[in-house]
């Protein structure tokens, strides 16, 4: 009787894995019953890999947040791959950047712009009375981010510049005088006055806004707006004569001799006027460009 009531329940028990799974198996063997408690059944799921989508809308890829914490590997692969490349044009010069965009609101770019622009400020400058011709030699490198807060094509942008720019700055006589200080001194006793200039910070912050549209799967276009901090600038100018300098006081005809006043005088006081003017130092940011995005 004992073994055909132990058959049956061996039976059920083989008949009815789904209860097994869920529940305790009891079994009866005479006076005592024994309690078997049911192995959880293991399931295995696959994971999904990781779509990587492009948004048509924001113009990014998005997901690309676990590509660049996800593994020495992958952060390699997306250091190679960036998101997209952009040549531009604007007042910081002609350049370039590339992007790595880590998720659909958010893009990290890295370019550079620079060349003779100095035409793009209209090539000359007055400190006080006296006017400048400039031209200009820019080296920006710069590290920034991109945010579309709307998630639209409407941008804004931060970041850091590291400037090198030089300024050549050459002083045009009015009148046959450079007048500096409200003294006028008569320019062929002090020559060309010649110099240059250059900003004082080596890391400039900047802020823009923009807009960033596609025209297409791939192809988008951009503007921005916006300044960066260059700071005060440092002045060096130079006059190409020696010996004494006349004043003219309109009143004696050629100018009167200034005992002690040189030409180097003369080119030291237009290079504070020079500082004191603070050329750039809010250097407006305009710039153009086209992206490609991969």
């Amino acid at each position: 009787m004992r073994l055909i009531k132990l058959t049956a329940i061996s039976a059920a028990v083989l008949a009815s894995t789904a209860a097994l799974a869920a529940e305790p198996v009891i079994v009866v063997d005479g006076n005592d019953a024994v309690v078997y408690e049911a192995e959880p059944v293991a399931v295995a799921y696959e994971a999904e890999p990781v779509a990587y989508a492009y948004n048509a809308d924001a113009g990014i890829v998005r997901n690309t947040t676990g590509a660049v914490v996800g593994g020495t590997k992958t952060f390699f692969q997306t250091a190679i791959n960036p998101a997209s490349v952009s040549a531009e044009v604007g007042t910081l010069g002609y350049g370039a950047n590339i992007g790595w965009s880590l998720n659909e609101k958010t893009e990290l770019q890295a370019g550079w712009a620079g060349g003779d622009v100095a035409d793009l400020f209209g090539g000359d400058f007055d400190a006080n009375d006296v006017n400048y011709d400039v031209d200009s030699d820019f080296s920006n490198p710069y590290l920034g981010v991109q945010l579309r807060p709307t998630g639209n094509w409407f941008t804004m942008g931060a970041g850091i510049i590291v400037p090198d720019n030089d300024f050549d700055v050459t002083a045009n006589p009015d009148g046959g005088v450079y007048k500096i200080n409200d003294v006028s001194y008569v320019a062929d006793d002090v020559g060309a006055l010649q110099g240059s200039m250059e900003h004082r910070n080596k890391l400039a912050p900047y802020g823009t806004i923009g807009f960033r549209p596609n025209i297409g799967n791939n192809w988008g276009v951009f503007g921005e707006i916006g300044a960066a901090y260059m700071g005060k600038t440092n002045a060096t100018v130079s006059a190409s004569k020696t010996g004494p300098v006349r004043v003219e006081d309109g009143f004696t005809d050629g100018g009167t001799i200034v005992p002690g006043v040189t030409p180097g005088d003369v080119a030291a006081l237009a290079e504070k006027e020079l500082e004191d003017k603070d050329y750039l130092e809010w250097m407006p940011i305009v710039k153009l460009g086209a992206t490609y995005r991969f």
